[in-house]
């Protein structure tokens, strides 16, 4: 078919216009999509509040925001400022120790170990007795060191920034939440009927499942340290659980290095005991939560092997920052269900075609 010059060029505006809406929207996609998986998470809350403010989709939508700005922007700025002045403290305190070398004599509360305190401190003496290899070792290694710890405290000073920004975007979502509702119903129907429709409802319910999964994992994990840090009297305690909770999300290692520092620190205070203590809690209650609350949380929609997760995780930090931690796995599940039922429906649940009514004799 051949195209006349009007139809021509108002195809090539079109597609102009879409290149510009693209270009425009794609700094924003990472933080568009995590406003869009929170909308869909808490989406029973919404409809909760909404009720209560009479149908008032602008106040409910405003409250909505502000109780999110205090669950997870404030902590989040708290953490950042307390990550960036223990990055701080660390550097100055290692700045002596890269420009001076090792002391003779390794840290008391290091060659006080139980069991392998002895080996410790022999194994520094004989560093010590090859002092100038050992610290030019070490101003190599403290360079890498400090890029690490100073890119760590950028990645939460951009999370900051980048929940702000969700729940900017958030506001609008609940107001006209019920516009994009019937927009995507009807999109749903139009581009793949029935099949669209389930899908539609089979997406819903993944990005439930599996932000529930994973926050409420991480929440739990919290609880359970920040039980334990208030029994041990560790201090910030409360900034300690949230680090947890945002840690957590990191599957295996992530809320190890919480409980693990908070260990160090109570043995280099001299109390052995509750040092133990947070070990023990930290290996037999903190660590565990994840075997026993993710898989039922997760279980109602679909099995998330850990592999997905920690790609998930990992990539998604590299290609969206902080929200990449919830974002990353919640877009590979997704993918993996959706891409299931679409070869499922592919391979036995194309409708039979209707048989053509009998000719009229």
């Amino acid at each position: 078919m051949n195209l006349s010059q009007k139809q021509l060029f108002q195809i090539t505006l079109v597609a102009l216009l879409l290149i510009g809406c693209v270009a425009v929207l794609l700094p924003f996609t990472g933080t568009l999509l995590f406003a869009i998986v929170v909308a869909v998470t808490v989406a029973p809350v919404y409809a909760r509040v909404h009720a209560l403010c009479r149908r008032r989709s602008s106040i409910a939508a405003a409250l909505m925001s502000i109780l999110l700005l205090l669950l997870l922007a404030i902590p989040m700025g708290l953490l950042s400022g307390a990550l960036a002045s223990a990055v701080e403290t660390g550097l100055r305190v290692l700045k002596p120790l890269i420009d001076d070398g090792l002391p003779h004599d390794a840290p008391a509360w290091l060659s006080g170990l139980p069991l392998i305190g002895g080996d410790i401190n022999a194994y520094w003496h004989a560093l010590f007795d090859n002092r100038e290899e050992m610290n030019k070792l070490l101003r190599q290694l403290f360079d890498p060191g400090r890029r690490l710890a100073l890119g760590a405290v950028s990645v939460v000073a951009q999370g900051l920034l980048q929940l702000l920004l969700v729940i900017f975007f958030l506001f609008f979502i609940f107001r006209d939440a019920a516009v994009y509702a019937d927009a995507l119903r009807t999109a749903s129907r139009k581009l793949g009927g029935e099949l669209g429709e389930r899908m539609l409802q089979l997406a819903r319910g993944t990005v439930m499942g599996v932000m529930i999964g994973i926050v409420g994992t991480a929440a739990a994990q919290a609880l359970v340290a920040m039980i334990g840090f208030l029994i041990a009297g560790v201090p910030g305690a409360l900034m300690l659980t949230f680090a947890t909770f945002i840690f957590s999300m990191v599957p295996v290692i992530g809320p190890t290095l919480i409980w693990a520092g908070a260990a160090a620190w109570l043995y280099s205070q001299g109390d052995s005991g509750w040092a133990i203590f947070m070990v023990l809690w930290g290996v037999l209650a903190i660590s565990s939560v994840d075997n026993f609350v993710k898989p039922i949380l997760i279980s109602r929609t679909s099995s998330l092997p850990i592999l997905l997760i920690v790609v998930g995780v990992f990539g998604g930090v590299l290609v969206f920052g902080f929200i990449g931690l919830f974002l990353g796995p919640t877009l590979l599940a997704l993918g993996q269900v959706l891409i299931r039922e679409w070869l499922a429906h592919k391979d036995g649940d194309e409708p039979v075609p209707a048989s053509p009514p009998p000719a009229a004799p």
